[in-house]
């Protein structure tokens, strides 16, 4: 169940489910906006099966990688407020100028997340504020 948050607070809900969410819900939520093969990248795992297997519960991630895609889900979180899942799945994967010119997947996949999670958050903030 969602707490109903002003309009004035973007993200703010997007970061609540993050955290209430199951680890199913939140591969569920990412796989509908994101598709099976960018989350299975932001996963670390090779095949759209373990995202499969992760939506219903047959297998579970690690700690790790449950962070990154509670992250990856914040972040899908605050741009489908304003924009289309085409959109963002191409924000996820395009260069981005507010990250060095690096895309938010490979950050997320692969940076350290207490570094690079709240500058992937800062950017999509940005981009759903100002385009």
């Amino acid at each position: 169940m969602s707490i109903p948050v002003p309009a004035s607070q973007p993200g703010h809900r997007a970061y609540a489910d993050s955290v209430r969410l199951d680890t199913g819900g939140i591969v569920t939520g990412l796989r509908e906006i994101l598709g099976a093969r960018l989350v299975a990248y932001l996963g670390r795992v090779s095949n759209t099966r373990s995202v499969r297997e992760w939506a219903e519960g047959s297998r579970a991630p690690g700690a790790d990688v449950v962070q990154r895609l509670r992250t990856s889900y914040y972040v899908a979180g605050i741009l489908i407020e304003c924009e289309s899942a085409k959109t963002i799945q191409a924000w996820f994967q395009g260069m981005n100028p507010e990250l060095d010119d690096q895309s938010p997947a490979a950050l997320l996949r692969g940076g350290p997340l207490d570094e690079i999670g709240p500058k992937v958050i800062s950017a999509a903030r940005s981009f759903a504020a100002h385009g």
